[in-house]
């Protein structure tokens, strides 16, 4: 796909490419068309499903609220609820026209002035989803050439906008969603394969499947969702039989629920664990951040640390995403580690020390921290390792008073670009730039994404990013974490390593 034109389409994939990777295809065979099924997943509401909370992307995963678009396997826009897009002869304006014959759960159509009253919602709360905000988005109805379409229009022309529809926090609801006032009635409001029918706070909800929907059925008949934030609680969920599909399961787990007879999936997940190096502290030399990045031995940490539960990492970017690297990293070199600290003037009469800090809220990183230190004292480091609350370490970390911290990120905000993390992460105005890297070449590179909006070409762009952040030793990419699933008693889980598409509409309950 070239460059943007004005008046050029720039996607209008069949929908029957929609339809494979992002509903359920009915009954499948050995399926029961009207089975139930009982699943545990890990994250629940925040906020009663507040699109500007960012449950709204919850919603989607379930398959209740739809989008105007979603991604395809290659991270590329494709049809959601709108069937194609344009950018229009102004370029700060892009048109979007609606799928026919969708209704929402409510009986009511979806029409032009449903989806203006939707977005218009989202985009007036105190604090919009990140895939809107600061933007100057507003959205009206165009009913040129006799279409049901929208415009979108933004303060500066935006390269991605398609892309950015496809965030589950701009979901659409029926018009009778917001005629209370306040927050959205998410109830029986969405357009999805599911109807969200009960809602149980933060404990659970019952979804019954969408006869009306647009594509292909849902699996179930009725899918109730338990929200189980204990890993293992999962897990012994899936051994038991009183779930048929968990998510998040835990490492040391994996096995036994194989054993019970449920199938595990493992597939990339697009979050790294990086050792940020503060440039404003002990790391400004880059002889340094080399030998740091010489001691860790990754694929040791992902084997053996992590028992496999992560792909070791040597760039930014792993097997989640098309642009991302899946060559293995070199292991440790010691020598290369030593021979670098003395360049920069440290060995066993003056060893560097430096503070190590990390978080507990995911299990794993104490753990890695642990053996991270382990590995920088045998290259003659001195490492203080602290573990303590993230939101206290906060204001250091965003100051760069800190030496080294482990941290836990994934690199899509809210869809398929990784611009946003790219911008806010490395460049030397960037809002979480807690190495605090300023690289004017680099900055440069980021700039070109304002102006590409070929998803090839921006993707192109995101591994030179990634690469240019390796070759500057800008922290150390230490693991890729793997997303784990478990299903007993359903067939049909298709992973979504992206995180857009609902995970729950494919899942039939198996025929007895």
């Amino acid at each position: 796909m070239g460059r943007r034109l004005p008046g050029v389409v720039l996607a209008a994939v069949a929908v029957v490419a929609l339809a494979a990777g992002c509903a359920g295809a009915g009954a499948a065979d050995g399926a029961d068309p009207d089975g139930e099924i009982t699943v545990g997943l890990q994250f629940p509401p925040r906020a009663a499903y507040a699109f500007e909370a960012d449950d709204g992307a919850r919603l989607q995963s379930l398959g209740v609220a739809e989008t105007l678009t979603t991604v395809d396997d290659q991270a590329r826009p494709a049809p959601g609820l709108a069937t194609s897009w344009e950018q229009t002869a102004d370029p700060r304006t892009w048109r979007f026209v609606l799928r026919p014959g969708v209704t929402f759960h409510d009986g009511t159509p979806l029409t032009p002035d449903a989806v203006v009253t939707a977005l218009g919602y989202v985009a007036g709360v105190a604090a919009p989803p990140r895939a809107i905000r600061g933007i100057g988005f507003s959205v009206a109805a165009d009913g040129a050439d006799g279409a049901d379409a929208v415009r979108i229009t933004t303060a500066v022309p935006d390269p991605i906008m398609p892309m950015r529809m496809s965030s589950g926090n701009l979901g659409i609801l029926a018009p009778a969603a917001y005629s209370g006032g306040g927050q959205p009635q998410v109830l029986r409001t969405g357009t999805g394969p599911y109807v969200l029918d009960t809602v149980n706070g933060t404990d659970s909800a019952v979804l019954v499947r969408n006869d009306a929907y647009w594509g292909p059925k849902a699996g179930a008949a009725r899918v109730t969702v338990r929200y189980l934030p204990d890993p293992q609680t999962r897990a012994l969920g899936l051994q038991s039989g009183d779930l048929q599909f968990a998510e998040g399961l835990p490492g040391a787990a994996v096995e036994q629920v194989r054993s019970a007879g449920a199938d595990v999936a493992e597939y990339p997940a697009a979050r790294t664990v990086e050792l940020l190096m503060s440039q404003s502290t002990l790391f400004g030399d880059v002889r340094l951040r080399q030998a740091v990045t010489a001691a860790i031995d990754r694929p040791t940490l992902a084997a053996q640390v992590l028992a496999g539960a992560a792909a070791p990492a040597s760039e930014l970017f792993g097997a989640a995403v098309p642009w991302g690297a899946t060559t293995p990293p070199p292991g440790a070199d010691l020598a290369r580690a030593k021979a670098l600290l003395a360049e920069a003037g440290y060995g066993p009469d003056r060893p560097l020390t430096a503070r190590l800090w990390t978080f507990p809220n995911r299990p794993e990183m104490p753990v890695l921290a642990t053996a991270i230190g382990s590995m920088l004292e045998q290259a003659g480091i001195r490492v203080e390792l602290t573990v303590g609350d993230y939101a206290a370490q906060e204001p250091d970390l965003l100051a760069g008073r800190f030496d080294l911290f482990l941290n836990s990120r994934s690199y899509l905000s809210d869809y398929a670009d990784a611009a946003s993390t790219l911008t806010s992460d490395y460049t030397c105005g960037g809002s979480y730039n807690l190495d605090h890297y300023c690289s004017p070449a680099y900055d440069a590179l980021i700039q070109r994404l304002a102006e590409t909006s070929d998803t090839a070409q921006r993707q192109a762009l995101f591994a030179e990013a990634a690469q240019l952040l390796t070759t500057d030793a800008v922290g150390v990419m230490v693991v890729h974490p793997r997303n784990t699933a478990g299903s007993r008693g359903v067939t049909g889980f298709v992973p979504d390593p992206l995180g857009v598409r609902p995970i729950l509409p494919s899942l039939s309950r198996s025929a007895a």
